[in-house]
């Protein structure tokens, strides 16, 4: 049904909230049987790209020239790295530093989340290390002491990463204390559950499937709503100085 142009989704100068009924697809280089959804990309002003990869059984993503982080939100996935092969679950996740040989195919239909970014070398840091995980297997952490907000860290935390991603469950009820603001840029993609979201001076009702972009000093908070946790994917620029040193 047409609903004559009406839409959440909202685009100002320092955030994006994508919903998905304005959701396109597009094929990319060197992927077969893959549909892709750029949520946000450098040509909108991000420093990253983040993508909603759906897969056909047997689909394969191509080669990227950057590091690639993956999280399985449906289906099961395979990648093949460091010669070892992995199977992953709807929850599972992959790090792939930049280069790093591998290889990523679909066992049935499957849809991953796919953030690309280009890497940024720290004097003296080591050589970022290929992640292979399950968010089932991570031990949450409330966050500031709320335990009714619960974060698990994917990625490492040292100065060989650029960038962390987590996920983030909030109860019912729940929220951030405080309207954040600061120099990282987030991509945010809601998992379960939903709530408002305060961006810049707007505040938008989001669920489940809506995606966010969040540039550098964004005002930004979130509270759930509902009868169910509310739970998002969020990824932050993290652990580098900002003019580059």
């Amino acid at each position: 049904m047409h609903h004559l142009g009406a839409t959440r989704s909202s685009l100002k100068a320092d955030h994006l909230l994508q919903t998905p009924d304005t959701f396109i697809r597009t094929p990319l280089p060197g992927a077969q049987n893959v549909a892709f959804i750029v949520h946000i990309a450098p040509q909108r002003g991000a420093r990253f790209t983040q993508m909603t990869a759906e897969f056909a059984a047997g689909g394969t993503l191509g080669p990227t020239p950057e590091q690639r982080f993956l999280y399985v939100l449906e289906g099961e996935l395979e990648i093949e790295a460091a010669g070892k092969k992995h199977t992953f679950a709807p929850g599972g996740f992959a790090y792939l530093p930049k280069s790093a040989p591998h290889s990523v195919r679909a066992l049935t239909a499957s849809r991953a989340a796919l953030i690309e970014k280009p890497y940024e070398q720290k004097s003296g840091a080591s050589t970022p290390e290929i992640v292979i995980g399950s968010e089932a297997q991570i031990a949450a952490a409330p966050l500031m002491g709320d335990e009714s907000l619960r974060v698990r860290a994917l990625m490492p935390d040292g100065p060989a990463y650029d960038f962390a991603v987590n996920t983030m469950t909030y109860d019912p009820g729940a929220a951030l204390s405080m309207v954040e603001i600061h120099v990282m840029e987030h991509g945010l993609l809601m998992l379960e559950g939903g709530g408002i979201y305060r961006l810049g001076d707007a505040w938008y009702p989001v669920e489940a499937g809506d995606f966010i972009w969040m540039a550098p000093y964004c005002p930004q908070w979130f509270g759930a709503l509902g009868k169910r946790p509310a739970k998002y994917l969020i990824y932050k620029d993290w652990r580098r100085h900002p003019l580059g040193a």
